[in-house]
């Protein structure tokens, strides 16, 4: 498919006309809606990295070849993405008329055809009503299609499949979103764990909740635990083995035998004991531990655990062994050589299909082995995890967050690497908030190698998100349509948007999310195109909505429940934005201050006074929209700065019509502090905060269980969400 791109002001010289082809953005609108263009000299930077090197006449006209042929639709693709009951349209050339074809369906029938399209007219095959990978036969080529259903699985399928009687939709729903690492379990060694999960999910369910939000779980790096931004991991398709618990699967005899042997039992209590996360002293000591656990189950390969430990290899396949391959190698690297980049690895060892990786690994397959053994430790606890939630009466359970990219240094990169972008990082465009750009330092997947590949590494990664959860968030869903791309060691601002096929990863996102029988949120925060939203809307994805940003169209004050969208999830906040308490405090403002990221003014005035100021302004401005929603008393003054009301801005937004609603576990305890300041690194102890409390003896506190009963309550009163789409 060929990359729509708006008409360029100016006329475009050949460099830009092949990057427009390529799906990079010429002209751009930056935040003040002022027309900008991308300089000839990062196109050209981009464009290599894309495969595509225009660096002289004879390899621009070599890469416009190229490209030419992939988009000319000469020969089919190796997948297209259809929807049911939708005639599916072929490239001209892909077919002639008369030509005979078949339809290999994955129930086992065949649909058998001729073209009868006219010549230079698209050829049309007739609509499919059965939703699947499904194998398209044209003489001897073959070809997937992907039909996907017109919508995601929804929150109302999931109602009606916990309650089987039921008809209707589901009535307003609510769940909790927490960060695992920063559950406290006793024995949890410093680190929130898979077993503080499973047991959030059942005392949550037993007080009403139908969801629980979560981190995200992706891999770490073993060999670098100082890196644990869930955001930055260093693959989407396994698990940070950091939230295993020793004693969840192969029990607490087995677990403590191994702390004892591995002798970190004091370390372990002192890290548990800390309000921080000490991420490499902790991850050390668990590593530790697995060690030792793994040395003790090897010595017998016939127990039912063999079994299924050897079952869960094979089912992980290449994908699985390149993983553990991948930590293996990084561990050896790094102690040899002291590079953990895999870029800068030896030639032989940066190719997973190469004579030297598969040497390595059978000299040293004991390693790679316990590399497989924490990711089978792994899945099992996420599994049960969402197991414990289903069946103590969850409707959704698990939402997995699914992060916009990953570390290029990471084995996804190296395991993934022709279907990766390489020397260039994900980020955002100057704004008014960060008037120099982000760049996140993170990689995803190239868009012409999507649909050169079959989206093959696209759908890898949505099924290993949808494998063990009632649902995923799907973090900056934006860049579904637009990725802003920065060069490596070039600024923030100088990038460009590249273009994504938005049709067809909504289309396999629909058809992996009926397949796992699971919901879709899309993280659609920040400025979203005209349609965008609504477009996510029509294939079921639930978009999100936070307090802070619902404001009223006309003034200054914030938009009444009622008023807010329905084909949403609604939170007060997320991770990234002050809690309630931090909120009405000012706290987030004077974090900025604190760490540098508050400009002086050109007036002089001093610029945390006047944002308190406004702060103040908007205090005010909340508590009246909360008066007028008759969540607090008409009659009182807006509270003090230091006594937030959380318990009226949880009923606030308890009363929107969002057929699921969100509630942080940090809003839930009345915390001031939130879990990340974005633009900071060590300045702000990101990804590091504890709850204070083990996460049973919280449920044991009457103003924590007091407040969950009132959310519960406060959902029951609110406006049910409008009937879905027609079920697929």
């Amino acid at each position: 498919m060929s990359p729509t791109t708006a008409k360029p002001s100016a006329p475009m010289n050949a460099i830009e006309t092949l990057a427009a082809r390529a799906g990079f953005e010429v002209e751009w609108l930056d935040a003040h809606k002022h027309t900008q263009r991308v300089p000839e000299s990062t196109l050209r930077v981009l464009l290599d990295r894309l495969g595509l090197p225009c660096g002289n006449a004879t390899q621009l006209k070599h890469s416009m070849s190229a490209l030419d042929a992939e988009l000319s639709g000469r020969k089919l693709p190796p997948l297209i993405t259809a929807e049911v009951d939708r005639a599916i349209a072929l490239p001209v050339s892909a077919a002639k008329s008369g030509a005979r074809y078949r339809i290999e369906l994955e129930s086992g029938s065949v649909i058998d055809g001729r073209f009868t399209s006219p010549k230079g007219e698209i050829a049309l095959l007739s609509p499919i009503s059965e939703p699947g990978y499904h194998t398209l036969v044209i003489n001897d080529h073959h070809t997937t299609l992907a039909v996907a259903p017109s919508r995601c699985y929804t929150i109302d399928d999931a109602w009606r499949a916990l309650h089987e009687d039921a008809t209707g939709d589901a009535p307003p729903l609510w769940g909790v979103a927490a960060q695992v690492y920063g559950l406290r379990r006793v024995g949890d060694g410093g680190i929130g764990d898979f077993s503080a999960l499973a047991t959030l999910a059942v005392e949550s369910a037993k007080r009403g909740s139908h969801a629980l939000a979560i981190s995200p779980m992706h891999a770490m790096f073993s060999a670098e635990p100082n890196k644990f931004s869930p955001y930055s991991p260093s693959s989407r398709l396994f698990l940070n083995i950091a939230h295993v618990d020793p004693a969840a699967v192969l029990g607490a005899p087995a677990a403590r035998a191994a702390i004892e042997r591995a002798g970190v039992a004091k370390d372990m209590t002192e890290l548990e004991g800390l309000p921080l996360i000490d991420w490499p002293n902790a991850t050390k000591a668990k590593l530790a531990v697995l060690r030792e656990l793994f040395a003790w189950f090897s010595q017998d390969a016939e127990t039912p655990f063999a079994k299924d430990f050897a079952s869960f290899v094979e089912s992980g396949g290449r994908a699985l062994e390149d993983h553990a391959r991948f930590e293996a190698l990084q561990t050896d690297q790094l102690a040899s050589t002291g590079e953990g980049h895999w870029r800068n690895w030896p030639d032989e060892l940066r190719d997973p299909r190469s004579d030297a990786v598969a040497a390595f690994a059978e000299a040293n397959r004991r390693e790679v082995d316990f590399h497989l053994f924490t990711q089978w430790l792994a899945a099992k606890g996420l599994a049960h995890a969402q197991h414990a939630a289903r069946d103590a009466g969850m409707a959704v359970g698990l939402i997995a967050d699914l992060a916009v990219g990953c570390d290029s240094a990471g084995s996804h990169a190296w395991s993934y690497r022709e279907e990766m972008l390489t020397g260039v990082s994900v980020g955002a465009p100057p704004d008014l908030f960060n008037q120099a750009g982000q760049s996140w330092g993170l990689t995803t997947f190239s868009p012409r190698a999507m649909r050169t590949q079959g989206f093959s590494a696209f759908i890898d990664m949505l099924r290993a998100s949808f494998a063990r959860a009632g649902g995923i968030r799907i973090d900056h869903i934006l860049g579904l349509r637009r990725l802003w791309l920065v060069p490596e060691g070039e600024p923030a601002k100088d990038g460009a948007y590249l273009r994504y096929p938005l049709d067809d990863l909504l289309r396999l996102i629909a058809l992996e999310s009926w397949r796992h029988r699971a919901i879709v949120v899309g993280e659609d925060l920040g400025t979203v195109p005209p349609g965008f939203s609504e477009r996510l809307e029509e294939h079921g994805l639930l978009g999100i909505r936070v307090l802070w940003f619902e404001r009223a169209v006309e003034g200054d004050g914030f938009k009444p429940p009622s008023d807010w969208d329905r084909g949403v999830t609604a939170t007060t906040t997320t991770h990234d934005l002050p809690t309630v308490t931090g909120w009405w405090r000012g706290a987030d403002i004077e974090w900025r201050a604190k760490i540098g990221q508050t400009a002086a003014r050109a007036d002089g005035r001093d610029p945390v006074a006047l944002a308190m100021d406004e702060r103040a302004v908007d205090r005010d401005h909340l508590w009246r929209a909360f008066q007028d929603a008759g969540v607090a008393p008409p009659d009182v003054a807006a509270p003090p700065v230091e006594s937030a009301p959380v318990d009226e801005a949880l009923a606030f937004v308890a009363a929107t019509p969002a057929p699921l609603v969100t509630y942080p576990l940090e809003d839930l305890l009345g915390l001031a502090d939130q879990p990340n300041l974005p633009g900071s690194i060590d300045e702000h102890p990101n990804w590091r905060r504890r709850l204070a409390a083990p996460v049973d003896e919280l449920f044991l506190d009457d103003a924590f269980a007091d407040r969950l009963l009132a959310v519960a309550s406060a959902r029951e009163r609110s406006t049910p969400n409008p009937p879905p789409n027609e079920t697929p």
